[in-house]
């Protein structure tokens, strides 16, 4: 029997799901370096699953500081436009530009 406590360890340690973790932890029957590492090759399938997907959506951003002194401007992009029309991507965008001026890059 798998408790609790054994799937939060499991978490703690890889940052997986509960449920992926308890059913690792059920698969090596409690073996938590083994289960470690399972949860270790699902999230490199998931990963290499993700490669190919091209990331063809998103905005510009621009960010003008400093009386025109410092100007960024900036493309983030997403897999679907249905994140780059989202206001809290739209924020991260704009505090990513405002980050860049704060860094004083010569050019990237």
């Amino acid at each position: 029997m798998i408790g609790s406590s054994e799937v939060k360890e499991l978490r703690e340690r890889t940052g997986a799901g509960m449920m992926d973790c308890k059913k690792a932890l059920v698969e090596t029957k409690g073996d938590m370096e083994k289960a470690v590492e399972i949860l270790r090759e699902k999230g490199l399938a998931a990963a290499a699953k993700r490669a190919g997907r091209i990331a063809s959506e998103g905005i510009v951003e621009s960010y003008i500081h400093g009386g025109g002194r410092i100007g960024v401007l900036i493309e983030v992009n997403s897999e679907t436009d249905f994140v780059a029309k989202n206001e809290i991507f739209r924020l991260f965008v704009k505090d990513m530009a405002m980050q860049v001026a704060a860094s004083s890059p010569l050019y990237v």
